[in-house]
């Protein structure tokens, strides 16, 4: 079972606040042929505006089927291909010329070994030329400190954050009332790992954003926003 199965009713309670990533990723979209790939796809928070507004088609990949289920019921006649599947080893019948991952989703490949082939597949999966675009928090000592150990509410619904800092991880425990439903975990990347990810599969930097405004990356950015190219 996929951690994010037991969330699949209340994801959007806690995705809500980030919407200005969406515009972004539509906007890639607007520049490249169909099909897009989006990897840990969920729900479509992202794929289902992608469509909606370009009119292209998208494949969608996430490993929970609860959240693939919320998607496609959302989607209603939108073409969007919604595939059970690992981001670590997708694959797509053609090249394509953009690959997504939104939502700091790359922050669940746990090790370094998991995040290259999440990388190798997306490079396989690109035509040269094509684009594989995402974006995962900066760590912040500052933030860490100030989130350890809180809990958050929402509705009826609740998180606590822990970060262990030995394994280099957030634990987001989750539930409603009073149960507890599981744990999601993140585990973060710097930016030179990123950038030794694109190199060793074979991508290229293209830009680097602190935001999805496109605002240069700096020391107060708290986001990486990347785009890669396929040579």
């Amino acid at each position: 079972m996929s951690q994010y199965d037991p969330f699949a009713a209340d994801y959007d309670l806690w995705s809500a606040e980030m919407t200005e990533d969406v515009p972004f990723y539509v906007d890639l979209a607007r520049d490249a042929s169909e099909p897009i790939v989006e990897l840990a796809v969920g729900a479509g928070r992202v794929a289902i505006p992608i469509a909606r507004e370009t009119g292209k088609r998208v494949i969608g990949i996430d490993r929970s089927p609860a959240m693939l289920a919320v998607g496609r019921e959302r989607a209603g006649g939108l073409p969007i291909d919604f595939r059970e599947g690992d981001f670590r080893n997708f694959q797509v019948e053609e090249p394509v010329e953009l690959v997504i991952c939104p939502f700091r989703a790359l922050m669940h490949a746990p090790t370094w070994g998991d995040r290259r082939r999440v990388f190798e597949a997306a490079a396989a999966a690109l035509r040269p030329g094509g684009r594989f675009a995402f974006n995962v928090f900066v760590f912040s000592p500052f933030v860490a400190a100030h989130n350890h150990d809180t809990l958050e509410r929402l509705d009826g619904a609740w998180q606590r954050i822990r970060h262990v800092p030995a394994d280099n991880r957030i634990d987001l425990e989750r539930g409603r009332d009073d149960e507890t439903h599981g744990v999601i975990s993140l585990s973060w990347l710097t930016k030179s790992e990123c950038e030794g990810l694109i190199d060793v599969s074979g991508l290229e930097v293209e830009a680097l954003y602190g935001w999805f405004d496109r605002r240069p990356f700096d020391e107060e950015a708290l986001e990486l926003v990347y785009l890669a190219r396929k040579p």
